[in-house]
């Protein structure tokens, strides 16, 4: 608690700390929803299983529209991505070592999720443990690796796409917009292969308007201007231990004319259309287009608006957005009050471990409960069914706070790390690099999220997931330490 006062004293007027607040909202919402529509059952073996409540709760898909954050995440990361590439440019930095520094975050917390999962396979599968089930439990605890995908490649793509949007502003995003809904005409009319790349487009859309609304309040200085060093938020966008960053530039120039502005519309009124234009739009799609209302998968459904990111789920994007500026004051004024801010700032020092390990304490509860023979498996909304909901929760967040407890320094210690460090401008080598190391990585949690979860695999996941995830983190750590560096 001392330490999270100091930080809430240390922290400068000019921090939105609004997205910090968004973002930790976005993850605990994601925990607590996995956890809430969780059913468990038992296969033909008897051995636990489990799937989503979401089938059996037709009522509930409306509810998703706020349930999925996803958007949210997107929104804070440009801002942050956004924030964090400016303020190293001012003092000289590099795409590429930008890149370097902001791996750090997000692989080391990663890396440790995968390498304990592995371990533990490992040992399983010499005690005589199924390679089938094996793989079952790895797949379910690593689920959540399916969005950092997404993320990474955003991450990677951020130097190109922030130029892109001081260039052509809002019209970049609306462009990706219209690219995601040809991509749903593969989806409705074939072939489905026009809609892959909605993966990576849909999300674009919402991480580009996180640039628009950083560039509300900065603009980049020049190059080679000094700044004072300020430490940065983390390369997923959580904050670092010590949440001082402040933009890195003055106020931001006038727009352009048009769709070509590069400035979000923040203020209430903006907020009422995104919120009309948003929801408008996606009933018209959902109750009279043949896009699904739920936004989040569910197995009979005609596809999943999620994933990929459809029409309807930017759509409902855009609502949030509307609630997010419509709600944008209240929050501000809230988040003066230290206590408040403390807590914010104690999330995100810990937020991508969260989201991480939610699912694996789901595994050690069932497994623990399974042990003992006290595991209920009530059908999904029965009076049974809801009434276990909160021991359920209670049980699985204490677990949580163990696993965070445990693992949590190892991104608080990340945190530490200052993008912009070193200002020296790398070697080619070191540019191609650190492009091959994000690959790597991308590629390996690709496999694995495509790998089915029947496959048997002894270690968990596919060996050649593993070999690439480990080469691709091994490449960003060497550089990270300073290699390929010239100045």
């Amino acid at each position: 608690m001392r330490r999270l006062r100091q930080l809430a004293e240390h922290t400068p007027a000019g921090r939105e700390r609004y997205v910090d607040l968004l973002r930790a909202l976005a993850i605990t919402m994601v925990v607590f929803g996995h956890w809430t529509v969780t059913v468990i059952g038992r296969d033909a073996a008897g051995q636990p299983t489990g799937h989503s409540a979401l089938g059996d709760l037709r009522w509930a898909y409306p509810l998703t529209w706020l349930a999925q954050v996803m958007p949210v995440f997107f929104l804070v990361g440009g801002y942050a991505n956004a924030a964090s590439l400016t303020r190293l440019r001012a003092r000289g930095g590099d795409a590429p070592g930008w890149l370097i520094d902001r791996s750090a975050r997000l692989v080391r917390p990663t890396s440790t999720l995968l390498l304990v999962l592995t371990a533990a396979a490992a040992v399983a599968w010499l005690l005589g443990a199924e390679p089938t089930r094996i793989r079952e439990v790895f797949w379910f605890a690593t689920i959540p690796l399916w969005f950092l995908v997404a993320y990474l490649a955003a991450v990677v793509l951020t130097p190109a796409m922030y130029a892109l949007h001081r260039r052509l502003g809002l019209a970049v995003p609306l462009v990706l917009v219209v690219l995601v809904g040809l991509g749903d005409l593969g989806r409705l009319n074939g072939p489905e292969e026009l809609s892959y790349g909605n993966y990576l487009l849909g999300w674009l859309a919402v991480h580009q308007l996180g640039f628009a609304w950083h560039d509300t309040r900065t603009v980049p200085p020049p190059a080679g201007r000094a700044v004072p060093p300020q430490p940065a938020t983390g390369p997923s966008g959580q904050t670092a231990p010590a949440p001082a960053e402040t933009d890195a530039a003055g106020p931001s120039t006038p727009d352009r004319p048009g769709v070509r502005r590069r400035r979000l519309p923040t203020s209430r009124r903006a907020g009422l259309v995104f919120l009309a234009a948003g929801t408008g739009a996606a009933l018209l799609l959902t109750v009279l287009g043949p896009w699904p209302v739920v936004m989040l998968k569910v197995p009979d459904e005609r596809f999943d608006n999620s994933a990929p990111p459809s029409l309807a789920l930017l759509a409902v994007a855009a609502g949030q957005l509307g609630v997010i500026l419509l709600l944008r004051g209240p929050a501000e004024r809230l988040l003066r009050r230290t206590g408040p801010w403390q807590l914010v700032i104690g999330v995100n020092l810990v937020v991508l471990t969260v989201f991480l390990w939610h699912l694996t304490a789901a595994i050690l509860l069932i497994g623990m409960l399974d042990a003992v023979g006290t595991l209920p498996a009530p059908a999904a909304g029965t009076a049974t069914w809801w009434a276990w909901r909160v021991p359920w929760l209670l049980l699985l967040s204490a677990i949580l706070v163990v696993l965070v407890a445990i693992f949590g320094p190892v991104e608080a210690r990340s945190g530490r790390h200052r993008t912009g460090r070193r200002t020296g401008r790398g070697s080619p080598a070191r540019t191609a690099s650190a492009v091959a190391g994000y690959a790597a990585v991308v590629a390996a949690l690709l496999i694995n999220s495509a790998t089915p979860q029947q496959t048997p695999e002894p270690l968990g996941a596919p060996v050649p997931a593993l070999v690439a995830y480990l080469a691709g983190a091994g490449v960003l750590r060497l550089l990270r330490s300073g290699w390929g560096t010239r100045g």
